[in-house]
């Protein structure tokens, strides 16, 4: 039963006087004793300058100082807030009068309407900085900045083409001007180094460049006419550069285009102004261009950095940051070194002079002739001078690098046609080759001495598949060769060459494929004990079998025949006979079976690294794997990027740098997963061709079979194409962030663990030290096709922190109405100084088409929206975890996730709201008996919050669980126990808080900007057998509502013990209000300086101290501490 309520009153508000002050900027009058301070900020890369060996970036309004030697830290030596809420969008260099003198560089910082002047100290590894003169604040916004002659003098391009003489010293305008074009600017560019030779470039609302000089003579209205006008472009322009030694103008603009302008003299610009040059590479708008001696350096919204040559042709392209933009660039033209800022919040450092991939760069190795016989059909590189081609006239030739000359190593005519070539450098030193044909023979020979080899009979077939490996612990000239032939067996060889006694082979073990259609290993790999092979196949598979000790082997075929040759040394396994014909042999299985992994087309590799196994596929992912009671386990799937369909192999590199090799169409790739970037793109044909690539040190080589020939592409010089300053975080606007845990590393030092979701698809997992205020990136989970919009925690899982463990489940959805679901282990490496090992495993996923693709009849139905969005989600934890979430159809749904069968079950929905749900809350109370009721809140865009009564839906789903083996009948939600109407229009954040009496705080903000807050009482008796009360039931008991809480949408808000609320809005407002008996009372307010701010984050990290994350166009952490002495403490109730 539900007690029917009247409308609660609203108590009013007491009004708050507003004050204008230094650094109020219209904020209510906030309490002395409250702080909020910002701990760490990442931002946008706005503004990039190189001063000296450390280059100063500006992100936000805060400076950040990165030492550029290469074995420096890639940590800021210096980060610190000078343009108070204002973002840097320029930083300029006050040259020094006499070059090299040893002076402290004096730099200018400006963005917006703000302007302040800094000093920086560079001693040994500290860098100190220092305000010069104090922040100033103009009346019009700063386009660029011009150092003077003149002792503290500036010039400055403001947004209404006009520029003004400014006087450091004394902080004022000295002297301003006006051009007769009156228009807004876009950008603007400063010549001169006085203030009467000062020419002044402007990029107008009309998509002209207007150049005028300050020494010209005003006219009646105090404005001075431009002495040229330059018009080409079909957008506004966005930047502005001139090279005075070419008497060249550049500008950047919306049209996509960069062009060169003839501009000659500045200051008698000729009419009209030959255009040089107009260059299209850039997919999006061009944000800056820079000139150089010899290149033109240009960045964009598509986040590429151009490199241009002088005839318009692009030279180098560095890619690497993620999402929609570059926001800054830096160049150091003398050391060929390229500095970008991205929208990311990274920060990379390129090569200006790097290697360029293009069909010119490949060269043929002209195997064609009539000395040789056959047409190549495999290539494999032995190292990076040499390599080896075999031939469909079975024909093994290898040609040297460096002589440029081809050599016939051995031809057999057994091998014609269908020939099988695989290589290896043994620990020795030597190379080993093998070799399978047609009629199941297998020869192994020597790379310096091919007479020497050994031939087997194996197989009455063709031979499949032949594959290296390395047992561990193996005599450093011995190596395992693995052969796949015909009714699915596998043979393990081990292979030893000494050059005294040649090649010696013995059959160890028979492995037996599963039972498919292309029934033949693709690779193997040895688990670090050995005890275990791992074996992928062609069907897409990966499997586990069990290795026989090698000492128990030795005593089974008698060392006296480890010598032998021929059949002999393999007839003594048990019941096998050589060769192998078309029935199935006596053959171990595999102990544990992934069937059909990588989808129908193969397994292309196997990597064990760290604790860790790796598998490729051609699905365009790879697994990470783990063996955990002699079965493999699935901790999770990745996409290394989007486009590449074909994934060959990984390789991993120090410190923790991991190459992708695969396939994009007819493309060979190598992506970095480290860095984000793709270091080569070469047209190969596609991977059906046989190819084979090496890095060695800085050198690296292609080769493929084309067109009978062999086509090379070699690098010498093949460094990492970029060095990583700061990070990304992500590439495009964060919609949602979650608090995990907080632990304990072995240094003893407290470090936070929060998710952050985006837009970009992607759940970052980030590490932030409370001691340090760093923040780092521990692992990114790629699996959402959409963007992820919620995030959640199991609150209930089991957290150690003073262990210094963590294990928990975490839920992540957003578009495509896509469910995640992860377990998260963390623990302190002991290993590193203060570093987080973070270890995900994949647990279950859900998407609302599996459930219609599972549905029967449902030509019947209408199909569910695919565009269906989770707009929020909240765990239920207990013996069995639930999830809710919100969805943008109308629904509300439930979910329980099923671990044993990693499933996420679609248990109940309800479609009460009829419009766009926006948020979901869950809560639980005790009932008399001492067990509890769950509670589901949820709210809409019409401004109604509906209260649920779940518990017996919960009891009902747990018990189908048990029984049902098929999926579970769909459950309905009963009607709300209540609803109130809390807002005109959206919920856009809710929190519910229990309060020490037993009642519960309903908090909510709204897109009118204002903030409702209900006291609720549950009535929760204890329940009868049927899962039911008679007494059942939630009444309010008082309402209070703040109208124009804020000036935008409120969205975000968080209740703090013990009578605090903190609410955040788009308006870039975090304010603390305390909660009186009748009126929420203002306690202070803070300015953000994250853009539409979309998220709000909060958890106790000591006695009346929160850390507060909030999330955007950006991520902003913020210590809050609210302690007011003398305040009352009320009751709310």
């Amino acid at each position: 039963m539900c007690w029917l309520l009247l409308p609660p009153p609203v108590f009013p508000m007491s009004t708050y006087p507003y004050v204008r002050g230094r650094e109020s900027r219209g904020d209510l009058t906030s309490h002395p004793c409250a702080a909020m301070e910002t701990e760490r900020l990442l931002a946008p890369i706005t503004a990039l300058e190189i001063v000296d060996d450390h280059l100063v970036a500006g992100e936000g309004p805060y400076i950040a100082i990165y030492p550029l030697e290469p074995d420096a830290s890639q940590s800021a030596r210096c980060y610190k807030q000078v343009l108070r809420n204002y973002n840097i969008h320029g930083i300029k260099e006050q040259q020094k009068v006499a070059p090299g003198a040893k002076e402290s560089p004096t730099l200018a910082v400006f963005g917006g309407k703000g302007l302040v002047f800094i000093e920086l100290s560079l001693q040994s590894s500290t860098v100190k900085l220092a305000e010069l003169f104090s922040f100033c604040e103009l009346h019009d916004w700063i386009w660029d900045l011009q150092w003077l002659k003149a002792p503290s003098c500036v010039a400055l391009a403001l947004g209404h083409n006009s520029i003004a003489l400014y006087d450091c010293t004394g902080q004022r305008i000295l002297q301003e001007v006006h051009c007769q074009e009156k228009c807004i600017l876009y950008s603007a560019h400063l010549v001169g180094s006085s203030w009467d030779t000062l020419v002044l470039v402007a990029g107008t609302v009309f998509n002209q460049l207007v150049v005028w000089c300050v020494a010209d003579p005003a006219d009646d209205t105090g404005r001075i006419k431009p002495r040229g006008r330059i018009s080409g472009h079909n957008g506004v322009i966005f930047s502005i550069c001139f090279l005075e030694s070419k008497n060249i103008l550049a500008s950047a603009s919306d049209d996509r285009s960069l062009r060169l302008w003839a501009i000659g003299d500045l200051r008698a610009p000729p009419d009209p102004v030959q255009c040089l040059l107009v260059c299209y590479g850039h997919q999006s708008r061009v944000w800056s261009v820079r000139l150089l001696s010899d290149y033109i350096i240009s960045i964009g919204e598509d986040s590429a950095c151009l490199m241009w040559n002088y005839q318009g042709e692009i030279v180098q392209t560095f890619k690497g940051h993620r999402g929609h933009g570059l926001r800054a660039v830096a160049v150091h033209e003398r050391r060929g070194w390229v500095f970008t800022g991205g929208a990311d919040a990274g920060i990379r450092h390129w090569q200006l002079k790097g290697k360029s991939v293009s069909g010119n760069s490949l060269m043929q190795l002209n195997f064609p002739s009539p000395q040789r016989r056959g047409s190549p059909r495999s290539v494999k590189l032995v190292d990076i001078n040499h390599l080896l081609v075999i031939t469909d006239a079975g024909a093994v030739y290898a040609y040297d690098l460096t002589s440029k000359a081809w050599t016939l190593i051995l031809e057999d005519a057994a091998y014609r046609s269908y020939s099988l070539l695989e290589i290896i450098e043994l620990i020795s030193g030597d190379v080993l080759c093998a070799m399978g044909n047609l009629s199941g023979q297998v020869k192994v020979f020597p790379l310096c001495s091919p007479t020497e080899g050994k031939e087997l009979k194996l197989y009455e077939g063709k031979v499949h598949s032949l594959s290296w490996a390395s047992y561990p612990g193996q005599d450093p000239t011995a190596c395992s060769l693995f052969v796949s032939g015909s009714a699915g067996t596998l043979l393990w060889l081990e292979v030893s060459f000494r050059p005294l006694e040649g090649v010696t082979l013995v059959v160890r073990q028979c492995f037996l494929l599963p039972l498919c259609k292309q029934r033949w290993h693709t690779c193997t790999a040895f688990l670090p004990q050995g005890e275990f092979l791992l074996c992928g196949d062609r069907r897409g598979s990966l499997m586990l079998f069990a290795c026989k000790a090698a000492l128990q082997l030795e005593k089974a075929l008698g060392r006296e025949k480890l010598g032998c040759s021929g059949l002999e040394a393999v007839s003594h396994l048990r019941g096998l006979t050589f060769p192998i014909g078309g029935e199935e042999p006596c053959a171990e299985g595999p102990v544990s079976l992934l069937f059909g992994l990588h989808g129908k087309l193969g397994v292309t590799s196997v990597t064990c690294h760290g604790d860790f196994i790796y598998s490729t596929g051609r699905d365009s992912c790879y697994r990470q794997l783990q063996v955990q009671g002699h079965q493999l386990q699935v901790l999770r799937k990745q996409k290394p990027c989007k486009g590449l369909e074909w994934l060959e192999e990984l390789r991993f590199g120090p410190q923790g740098s991991m190459w992708v090799l695969g396939f994009h169409a007819t493309h060979f790739v190598l992506w970095s997963a480290s860095s984000n970037e793709m270091l080569l793109f070469i047209p190969c044909g596609g991977g059906h061709r046989s190819w084979s690539y090496i890095r060695c040190l800085s050198a690296e080589i292609f080769a493929y079979v084309k067109s009978g020939d062999v086509v090379m592409y070699q690098n010498k010089d093949a460094q990492g194409g970029q060095r990583i300053l700061k990070a990304s975080l992500h590439g495009r606007e964060l919609t949602c962030v979650c608090h995990v845990g907080t632990l304990r590393t072995s240094r003893e030092e407290l470090v936070s663990i929060f998710a952050t979701g985006s837009e970009d698809s992607m759940v970052n997992i980030l590490a932030y030290g409370l001691q340090t205020q760093s923040v780092t990136q521990l692992t990114a989970i790629g699996d959402h096709i959409s963007s992820v919009r919620a995030l959640a925690v199991a609150k209930g899982s089991a957290t150690q922190p003073e262990m210094g463990s963590i294990s928990t489940v975490l839920f992540s959805a957003g578009g495509r109405a896509q469910i995640e679901c992860f377990q998260i282990l963390l623990t302190p490496n002991h290993g590193s100084s203060g570093s987080i090992v973070c270890q995900l495993i994949h647990m279950a996923s859900h998407r609302l088409d599996e459930q219609w693709d599972l549905m029967k009849n449902r030509h019947k139905f209408i199909k569910m929206d695919p565009e269906t969005r989770y707009m929020s989600i909240t765990v239920l934890a207990g013996p069995s975890l639930f999830l809710a979430a919100a969805c943008s159809d109308g629904s509300v749904r439930l979910f329980l996730l099923l671990e044993h069968t990693q499933k996420l079950w679609l248990v109940a929905e309800s479609f009460h709201h009829q419009r766009c749900v926006l948020k979901v809350q869950a809560f639980e109370c005790k009932t008399g008996g001492g067990g509890r009721r769950h509670f589901l809140s949820s709210a809409a865009t019409d401004g109604s919050i509906a209260f649920w009564d779940i518990t017996a839906t919960l009891k009902h789903a747990v018990e189908a669980a048990k029984v049902e083996s098929m999926e579970m009948k769909l459950l309905a939600l009963e009607a709300p126990v209540l609803t109130i109407q809390a807002h005109s229009c959206g919920v856009n954040s809710l929190h519910i808080q229990e309060t020490a009496d037993g009642y519960f705080l309903v908090a909510s903000g709204s897109d009118d900007g204002s903030i409702s807050l209900s006291v609720i009482d549950v009535n929760a008796e204890s329940t009868t057998d049927q899962g039911a009360s008679d007494r059942t039931g939630i009444r309010v008991l008082r309402k209070v509502s703040r109208l124009c809480a804020h000036a935008a949408h409120v969205t975000g808000i968080r209740l703090l013990q013990p009578d605090f609320l903190l609410s955040a809005s788009v308006d870039q407002r975090l304010t603390l209000w305390h909660l009186c008996e009748d009126s929420l009372s203002f306690v202070c307010s803070k300015f953000c300086h994250v853009a539409d701010v979309a998220a709000l984050e909060c958890w106790e990290a000591g006695p009346h101290n929160f850390r507060n994350v909030i999330c955007g166009q950006g991520l902003e952490i913020i210590c809050c501490n609210p302690d007011v002495p003398g305040a009352a403490v009320k009751d709310c109730v």
